[in-house]
């Protein structure tokens, strides 16, 4: 994708991740559109980035999506990139869980990870179709290639997501818009947190690494350890998956 020029709407870009692209992608020229449900954490990113243009919104809710999508093409019709980032992670034990009078919970996660970015990539594809130049941006994670098990929806949802992109990718391949992925490893984020027994990637590295990988031209992009899982083999992804849960699982006991 080009580097520069462009309207980017990156969802979840309040804070961490989204927020570290969104800086990146302001000091190459281009004009940033961020969305998030916490409005003091938006009036943050305002501050910090006074460029930002900033909308409160609630990713899980369809008619909130659908609202930010008709916002967007009314006011920022040149928008044209597409970040979907938002996400949530929760690790549980599901015999722990009262998942009969608790599924809200549960479901919230499959929502923010899967149906928002599925939703909002075909409500902003027939659009993007009609330009000379788009992107869209799927933020999943290594999880996706090596399920992480003390964190099960997540892995689930951004595999989900992974296979949707790689659809994605193919049904666009005759327009103008490019599909791209993003797996991070663990990143020193709000969404990291002390249970997390693993190496966690310094922020501002990773953003780094992953711009450095968009100024190449790659369509799938890793760092650090969930570039080598990309292309691990079944047995690669059975072991790596089995060590990551012995060295966490005592987080859910």
């Amino acid at each position: 994708m080009k580097m520069s020029g462009n309207t980017i709407l990156i969802t979840g870009g309040g804070s961490g991740i989204g927020l570290a692209f969104a800086e990146r992608f302001i000091q190459a020229g281009n004009q940033v559109l961020i969305c998030g449900r916490r409005e003091n954490v938006l009036q943050k990113a305002k501050e910090q980035f006074p460029g930002i243009i900033t909308r409160t919104c609630d990713l899980t809710i369809e008619s909130e999506r659908i609202a930010l999508f008709d916002w967007v093409i009314a006011n920022y019709p040149e928008v044209n990139v597409l970040v979907n980032n938002a996400g949530i992670l929760q690790h549980f034990n599901v015999l722990k869980v009262d998942a009969k009078y608790n599924w809200s919970i549960f479901s919230e996660e499959i929502t923010a990870n899967l149906e928002a970015p599925i939703h909002l990539s075909m409500l902003f594809a027939p659009f993007f179709a009609e330009k000379g130049e788009a992107a869209m941006i799927n933020v999943t994670s290594g999880l996706a290639f090596t399920p992480l098990a003390v964190t099960p929806i997540y892995s689930a949802t951004k595999a989900a997501l992974h296979s949707f992109t790689m659809s994605l990718r193919h049904q666009l391949s005759a327009t103008s818009i490019e599909v791209i992925e993003v797996a991070p490893p663990a990143v020193d984020t709000d969404l990291s947190a002390s249970w997390l027994r693993t190496h966690i990637e310094p922020l501002d590295a990773f953003a780094d690494g992953i711009f450095k990988g968009l100024e190449e031209g790659k369509t799938e992009i890793g760092y650090s350890t969930s570039a080598d899982r990309l292309r691990m083999s079944r047995d690669q992804v059975d072991e790596y998956a089995e060590k990551m849960y012995n060295a966490m699982k005592a987080s859910i006991e």
